[in-house]
């Protein structure tokens, strides 16, 4: 893994950890959580990540 595909994956981490607490909070819904995995996935392209969100 590369330090800039290393940093991708820190990134989407933190963010996709952000919105799964606000999808906790009933703040977002299920869909639009999909949504914004989706938008988080293409914008950073994680490798790890890719795995992580095939599971959930």
């Amino acid at each position: 893994m590369t330090e800039e595909q290393f940093e991708r994956e820190k990134l989407y981490q933190a963010s996709m950890n952000l919105f799964k607490s606000m999808l906790e909070k009933d703040l977002i819904t299920e869909e639009q959580y999909a949504i914004i995995d989706t938008k988080m996935l293409e914008n950073y392209r994680p490798l790890l990540g890719t795995l992580f969100a095939e599971i959930t």
